[in-house]
């Protein structure tokens, strides 16, 4: 899991610590400059104070000279000779000598001028016990923290990423469920995460089941709902071929369109029960013998209604598909048609890439369009139970077909479907 817990953590941490390594070493730098500018002169104007007070008792009293600090008096009236040259010409105030390392501050009085220099060397030293030490040791105690903190932290989220590796290598149609089992759990997975696991694992368990069901389901449907329908066609097959009344043989005709219309429907809900993972049984076939075939079935639909429906071969595409999906989505768009189209045309033509199904009924509004495809959906049409079009849709998401529906009040309906991976006859 490139983008896992324990990753996230570590980042925070490493982030954590670069915050906290910046912050301590901005302090270090403001302390260095309040020590070199507030610090220093401060004690340099303290020790000056202290020295004009010991020489108005005896101005005899010799400057400063210490370690840290050298003193020099220029009494009113005498020359600056005697001074070093870095520091004539200095005015009153602090002064920072780059060149020499040196830190000056100069105070002036009736009876004379004091120069008093502070050291530099001395005073990075005392700027090394005073700060970066303190900020070093501030560092490694930070870092130390937070690599404690860490691994406490990757020790608490271990038993969350082992459970994530784990169901992340799942298979959705038969989840390995095994290792959640509460006997093969790792002795560090407890508490919350051991919660988890039960609850993982029994969810694995509940996919499993249900997946089995689905896979059964589908294995006795395709035999239980085709076993009565081949014996509907067989029984009418041989009814039509000893009947002689117009009306009997025009009944028996109609059953036997049903029961075609049923072994496709029956075949698309199979297709669409199926997994995106188990490819159906296709065949190539002629786009053109479908679409007689169904238009031959939707003009007996049409009975005595004042319409007329056309079909005009632009080309000849063949596809690569269970021919039973091509014949549920033409069927629904035809029989569409021909329940919505009272007077007029319902066309349809097939070019190389495509066929389109228009008629001339009362089509439909924006908000009509807009909802067309959603199951149950019927606005103000009474007719038929609003599944037609999403299963039309369905079927073509499956197949990698694309359908497309233009329509307008009082003006008629045009589907257009569309097979990319469509080829000319052979």
């Amino acid at each position: 899991m490139a983008h896992g817990l324990p990753r996230k953590i570590r980042i925070a941490f490493i982030v954590q610590m670069a915050m906290a390594s910046l912050a301590i070493l901005l302090a270090f730098y403001v302390v260095a400059l309040l020590f070199k500018y507030s610090f220093v002169q401060a004690t340099l104007q303290e020790e000056a104070r202290h020295y004009w007070s010991l020489y108005e008792a005896s101005p005899a009293q010799p400057p400063p000279n210490t370690h840290v600090v050298r003193g020099y008096l220029v009494e009113r009236g005498y020359s600056t000779l005697n001074l070093p040259p870095a520091l004539r010409g200095l005015g009153p105030g602090f002064h920072e000598l780059d060149a020499e390392g040196q830190m000056v501050w100069v105070d002036q009085r009736e009876a004379g001028t004091l120069y008093l220099v502070f050291l530099r060397d001395q005073a990075m030293r005392t700027a090394v016990w005073f700060a970066v030490i303190p900020a070093v040791a501030a560092l490694f105690t930070i870092y130390g923290a937070t690599w404690l903190t860490y691994r406490a932290s990757s020790r608490l989220v271990s038993p969350v990423a082992w459970l994530a590796r784990h169901v992340s290598r799942w298979d959705p149609r038969q989840p390995d469920v095994a290792a959640l089992a509460p006997d093969r759990l790792p002795a560090d997975i407890q508490g919350e995460a051991r919660q988890l696991a039960r609850a993982l694992h029994a969810l694995g368990q509940r996919v499993e089941a249900h997946v089995a069901r689905e896979r059964d389901f589908t294995r006795d449907a395709s035999h239980e709902l085709r076993t009565p329908l081949t014996v509907i066609r067989v029984a009418s097959d041989i009814a039509l071929a000893e009947a002689a009344e117009p009306r009997v043989v025009r009944s028996l005709q109609r059953i036997q369109r049903a029961a075609r219309d049923m072994e496709a429907v029956v075949d698309a809900f199979l297709i669409l029960a199926r997994g995106e993972d188990v490819e159906p049984q296709s065949e190539w076939f002629d786009v053109c013998e479908v679409v007689y075939g169904e238009a031959e079935n939707a003009r007996s639909m049409l009975g005595d209604k004042p319409v007329e429906l056309a079909v005009e071969g632009r080309g000849q595409p063949r596809l690569f598909a269970p021919p039973r999906g091509l014949h549920v989505v033409l069927g629904n768009l035809l029989r569409n048609a021909g329940s919505y189209t009272d007077r007029g045309q319902v066309r349809v033509v097939v070019e190389d890439g495509a066929v389109e199904v228009s008629d001339t009924g009362i089509g439909m509004s924006a908000d009509e369009l807009a909802h067309a495809f959603e199951p149950f959906y019927r606005g103000d049409r009474p007719q038929g139970p609003g599944l037609g079009l999403p299963i039309v849709r369905r079927l073509c998401d499956r197949f990698g077909w694309t359908v497309q529906l233009v329509s307008s009040v009082d003006a008629g309906t045009t589907a257009t479907v569309r097979f990319p991976d469509a080829r000319p006859p052979d």
